[in-house]
């Protein structure tokens, strides 16, 4: 097994890890990034400028967010997260970012054209035409025997 490159403190790592650590290096820059731009408004600017439902959403992934960085701690300090009541605390938001969804699914539904809705299904069904002149269609196909 090769060792990588020492690292600042003087720990050799294995090779094969190496990538997985820049990934995550940039993962949290990635994440520093974003918890910059967010801190960098107030928190009631921001609320101001949503809706209740945005405003729920935000509130839901800022805290299922911060439970999830909490889980990835405990790992790193040995504490199983599955033992950990962070646990019972994601499932439960996870439940609300459900409720929020079904809400969110229902007010994009309810948004249906029913005028064209119901064109379009009065187009779709076959509808015969009228005969308006039957002495015409008669005498095409009088036409059409003597041809014939």
């Amino acid at each position: 097994m090769e060792m990588a490159e020492e690292d600042n403190s003087g720990e050799e790592y294995p090779n094969e890890i190496h990538d997985y650590l820049s990934a995550f290096e940039k993962s949290l820059s990635s994440v520093d990034d974003v918890l910059k731009t967010m801190m960098s408004v107030s928190r009631s600017e921001l609320l101001e400028r949503l809706d209740p439902l945005e405003q729920a959403k935000l509130d839901l992934v800022s805290a299922y967010t911060l439970n999830s960085m909490f889980w990835v701690y405990l790992a790193t300090q040995g504490i199983n997260p599955k033992d950990h009541p962070v646990k019972q605390e994601l499932e439960r938001i996870r439940t609300y970012m459900n409720r929020v969804k079904e809400i969110t699914d229902k007010k994009m539904a309810s948004k249906l054209d029913k005028g064209a809705a119901a064109r379009f299904v009065r187009n779709a069904l076959w509808e015969p035409k009228p005969e308006t002149n039957p002495k015409v269609k008669a005498s095409a196909k009088a036409k059409k025997k003597k041809t014939n």
